[in-house]
């Protein structure tokens, strides 16, 4: 069982580290360490961020899954940030998959700092219904939509529209941001589907020490997240919906990877138990002019 769980991670994390230290040098990734709550941060124009996330669950009267998304984030202009998902999972007893590929775009309306940060996001997703990436919880999913098999899920694909509306401000090196999603399938005369995403965290110091070194306070970051489903327009609000708290931590090693874990707690029945959540991130600072130096 333990061996189901922690190869994946370790295979993939080592394996996305050997691609990163290709490069000589890179900046620290920046953004707050939610895993499902976005921030105003923007990747920086020219610089490429690549990401692993993997979660590790063993939902109820259901077989255990590892399921692992890779991340591309580039910065386009500073007011312009895309990205582009591949995901994919293995269940215990089953079988591993492909589930899909998304393709996000931020903006930023507001070039300026203020209290209140907004950034536009806008995602077209191509996913199937074995999909256990969980970037976001939304309308009435269930624990029970885990019970499908992947035989039965990679035959059902949904295309669809997801925007955000994310609102984040900064007082004291804490951050605060609030997510409102909306997602409406594109193939199917469905409802739009509604979610929400919630974080705050910060540094565990805010002054750097006069050493430098991987575990000094500065280095970390802690924090919690609270995501769920909120119904659709057939239905709004939290009756028969998924919810989940989180505590969250990272470590952002300078000039190397950052690495995140969150524990993600179920709060009602719909939801599964524990979602054990791992994530490491790596930022190339302007990798089109690396590659031309080469």
């Amino acid at each position: 069982m333990w061996q189901f769980y922690l190869q994946p991670i370790c295979n993939k994390t080592c394996l996305l580290l050997a691609i990163c230290s290709f490069f000589w040098a890179a900046a620290r990734a920046q953004e707050p360490p939610y895993f499902v709550t976005y921030s105003d941060v923007m990747e920086e124009p020219g610089n490429l961020e690549v990401s692993y996330k993997g979660i590790n669950a063993a939902p109820k009267n259901a077989n255990a899954f590892n399921s692992a998304t890779v991340e591309f984030e580039y910065g386009l202009k500073a007011y312009w940030t895309t990205e582009v998902y591949l995901s994919g999972q293995s269940t215990q007893n089953d079988s591993t998959v492909f589930t899909g590929y998304r393709w996000e775009n931020r903006f930023r309306p507001l070039m300026t700092t203020h209290f209140i940060n907004p950034v536009l996001y806008v995602e077209y997703e191509n996913t199937n219904k074995a999909d256990r990436s969980f970037l976001e919880v939304m309308d009435h999913d269930s624990v029970s939509d885990l019970y499908l098999t992947n035989a039965q899920g990679r035959g059902e694909t949904e295309r669809s529209l997801e925007l955000k509306l994310i609102l984040s401000s900064n007082t004291h090196g804490w951050n605060i941001s609030e997510n409102f999603i909306t997602e409406k399938a594109l193939n199917e005369s469905e409802a739009w589907e509604f979610g929400y995403a919630l974080g705050v965290t910060r540094p565990l110091s805010l002054a750097a020490g006069n050493k430098q070194c991987i575990f000094c306070r500065e280095n970390f970051q802690a924090g919690v997240e609270m995501y769920g489903g909120l119904g659709t327009t057939n239905g709004f609000g939290w009756k028969q919906t998924s919810q989940y708290l989180a505590p969250v931590i990272q470590l952002n090693i300078p000039k190397g990877p950052s690495i995140g874990f969150e524990p993600a707690f179920g709060l009602n029945a719909n939801s599964v138990g524990v979602l054990w959540r791992f994530k490491v991130s790596y930022e190339i600072e302007q990798i089109f002019g690396r590659w031309r130096g080469r």
